[in-house]
């Protein structure tokens, strides 16, 4: 296992790219934004991404991260997911990595950095994986609408608006939302404000100003719809980040 330590500044992507190894990305500060095919994940200092070995991604902050990632190779990977997974980043395994990263490029004269890898892999087998995915159209006009609204979550077009943008009427949109999503616009819309939320939050954005930039009708609009779709409070997700 190797780890890499990077600083990401704001608005920055790396181009689509791919790996010899196994790779967990995982940011100590800030949030990243993952892209895989179909699908794209944003992830805060309590969760981390798997991806396998050869799976084209692309990562990026919008604003800043410190990333810490680690290469794993393919015979140390036993018992590890197939597919990109996200999955929970509990305080010891943070506490592992950086610990990694500090003694990265050392001499392992007592085998003391052989131990820690050892352990790194015991805690990634035991991760909870999440279901934390925001799903991704192949291309073509739904791609369209989808960044559109990623630039912008305030934007409050609805499936008639946006048909008459695509040329298609609202229910052709709506059936093709649901054929390649899952999900309708509505709902991929909602998924999309968390996403950010989680990512503005994790950048240093207060409540109210994040609520402003996702288009809540009121600061206290968006604490009952985060509570409503995290399972938990405002106030207990700020305050475990602040102890993580």
């Amino acid at each position: 296992m190797t780890v890499r330590a990077q600083s990401i500044p704001a608005h920055h992507s790396f181009p689509e790219h791919a790996h010899d190894w196994h790779q967990v990305v995982y940011a100590i500060s800030g949030v990243l934004t993952v892209a895989v095919k179909g699908r794209s994940f944003v992830i805060s200092p309590e969760q981390a991404v798997w991806l396998p070995t050869g799976l084209p991604h692309r990562v990026g902050s919008l604003l800043g991260a410190k990333s810490r990632s680690l290469w794993i190779a393919d015979e140390a990977a036993a018992g590890l997911p197939n597919g990109p997974t996200v999955f929970s980043v509990s305080v010891l395994l943070q506490a592992l990595i950086v610990e990694a990263a500090s003694i990265e490029g050392r001499e392992d004269r007592d085998g003391y950095a052989g131990r820690v890898t050892g352990v790194i892999l015991d805690q990634l087998r035991r991760a909870r994986s999440l279901p934390a995915a925001l799903p991704w159209p192949r291309g073509g006009l739904l791609a369209r609408v989808c960044e559109a609204l990623y630039a912008n979550p305030a934007d409050p077009r609805g499936p008639a608006e946006w048909g008459r943008v695509l040329g298609m009427s609202d229910r052709t949109l709506a059936r093709r939302f649901q054929a390649e999503l899952g999900m309708s616009l509505r709902s991929r819309r909602r998924r999309l404000r968390l996403f950010k939320a989680i990512e503005l939050l994790g950048g240093g954005f207060g409540v109210t100003q994040t609520a402003m930039e996702l288009g809540c009708g009121s600061t206290s609009a968006f604490v009952y719809a985060f509570r409503t779709d995290m399972g938990c409070s405002l106030q207990a997700y700020m305050r475990g980040r602040e102890a993580g």
